[in-house]
């Protein structure tokens, strides 16, 4: 009996199992339709529009141009139609972007500006194969066209969430306008496509004026009245309410005050210290770890912070705000120090660096990312591979660009000089974990005598504000 019991409870066990697998098959054949998207599953734009093995095309539909132009400066979206790749996707939205280069080129009379579309600003739901946002890069002091791609690439690369990235053919009513970098804005699909749908809160921290003590932009904890960091919440991506600013609030507290590994209730460490290793080898000074302080995405869940890249078009030492005189010291920049990327009174008030490497565990493993990145990503010859690649398919395309920031001879130099620069930046870094340079600002000081020779590069040749004169 008891084995008659047993073998009839192993056949319900069977079928419920059976049971239980067809369910499960057939949300995942019908789960995105019911608005059910597996963490583990691509979208379809990145598979279309983000297939970064061939140049794209798009053709923006803009009823006036020139008043776009006009207007541009103002940030404004007006509605247009997109043409991706032959596919055409009406009402949409479309605005020209930047800070300084947005008021730069409208200042020099030029008119590339970089721009965002937004799919559904003017129909909701809209969308490209559920692409929400993007932006179209105009490669601005970027004679390479390459720096915004290798960053993203280089952040993949160490896992760190990235937006995805492609060159697109812009054309304006079927007129060549010019090669771009179409980039994932990091909103609604960029979160759920890293973060599964139950993605939490993202925002976007900066500054009203860059004279202010922007403590929130810095992420360093004051007080616990959401007032206080409203260059946090004023940019949130997402409706943030009363609970969503308490839990990142209560995150910096921890940030502030936590000892050791404490703070990984609070900060998703492991990842942070992979952002870091990317973010320091790009010697990116207009970032978190420079004096602006910003150019960064902050994410939140379950009251855990991490943060994520943007914004690379002035990394690889080419951003003059703040930095030291001769400005194109690139000696200075390729042996940059690893343990104190910036001076002293930044250091000290950028917690999410500062606090994680006061912890000996967490410090010994960012020099782990920072040697296996160096190992994987550079001496096995994966990074000249990669831009050989990328330099081939759109060398074509910057040839015949009508609105491009340099010509064709100087993005040949622009690429050869990036090149040179990343391989002795590497160089270096490999050295300093190493010992045999200095790792911080004070130790190189006293101690110049050991850095890597970088005499043959001119930083201005990547790209800078002068190419501007152009006409």
């Amino acid at each position: 009996m008891t084995g008659m019991l047993k073998h009839r409870r192993i056949d319900w066990i069977c079928i419920a199992a059976a049971a239980a697998a067809c369910i499960v098959a057939a949300v995942f054949l019908t789960g995105e339709k019911l608005g059910i998207t597996p963490v583990s599953s691509a979208p379809e734009y990145s598979e279309r529009l983000f297939d970064d093995s061939y140049v794209h095309h798009i053709d923006l539909r803009v009823r006036d141009w020139d008043a776009f132009i006009k207007m541009a400066p103002e940030e404004e979206y007006i509605e247009c139609d997109v043409r991706i790749d032959g596919e055409l996707f009406p009402s949409v939205g479309l605005r020209a972007k930047g800070n300084n280069s947005l008021r730069l080129v409208e200042e020099y009379g030029l008119e590339r500006y970089s721009l965002k579309i937004e799919f559904d600003h003017f129909q909701d739901g809209n969308t490209y194969y559920g692409l929400d946002k993007m932006s179209l890069d105009s490669s601005f002091q970027d004679n390479s066209y390459l720096k915004n791609y290798i960053a993203y690439d280089m952040m993949d690369f160490m896992e760190v969430p990235s937006p995805l990235c492609s060159y697109v053919w812009v054309t304006v009513n079927e007129e060549d306008w010019g090669l771009f970098l179409a980039v994932e804005e990091p909103e609604e699909a960029f979160a759920r496509r890293n973060f599964g749908v139950d993605y939490g809160r993202l925002y976007k921290p900066d500054y009203r004026s860059l004279e202010d003590e922007n403590n929130d932009v810095a992420l360093k904890y004051t007080t616990d009245n959401p007032d206080d960091y409203d260059n946090i919440f004023r940019n949130a991506k997402f409706d943030c309410d009363e609970s969503d600013q308490e839990r990142v609030m209560q995150a910096l507290k921890i940030l502030s005050e936590a000892e050791g590994t404490e703070v990984e209730s609070a900060v998703n460490v492991d990842e942070v210290l992979r952002y870091f290793t990317v973010q320091v080898f790009v010697v990116n000074l207009d970032s978190y770890l420079g004096r602006t302080g910003h150019n960064y995405f902050l994410y939140e869940e379950d009251g855990v912070l991490s943060i994520l890249p943007w914004d690379y078009n002035l990394a690889f030492a080419t951003y003059s705000l703040g930095m030291p005189d001769p400005v194109n010291d690139a000696e200075l920049y390729v042996n940059y120090p690893v343990d104190t990327p910036g001076p002293g009174a930044i250091m000290m008030n950028r917690p999410l660096y500062h606090n994680l490497m006061k912890t000996e565990e967490y410090f010994a493993l960012y020099h782990e990312y920072f040697d296996y990145l160096i190992h994987e990503y550079f001496e096995n010859g994966y990074f000249e591979k990669k831009v050989a690649e990328v330099t081939k398919m759109i060398a074509p395309y910057v040839e015949k660009d009508p609105t491009a920031f340099c010509s064709y001879e100087e993005y040949l130099t622009g690429v050869e000089t990036f090149v040179k620069f990343c391989l002795l930046r590497a160089e270096s870094v490999g050295k300093q974990l190493k010992g045999e340079i200095p790792s911080t600002l004070a130790g190189q000081e006293t101690d110049t005598q050991n850095r890597v020779d970088a005499s043959e590069i001119w930083l201005p040749d990547m790209g800078e504000i002068a190419d501007l004169h152009q006409p």
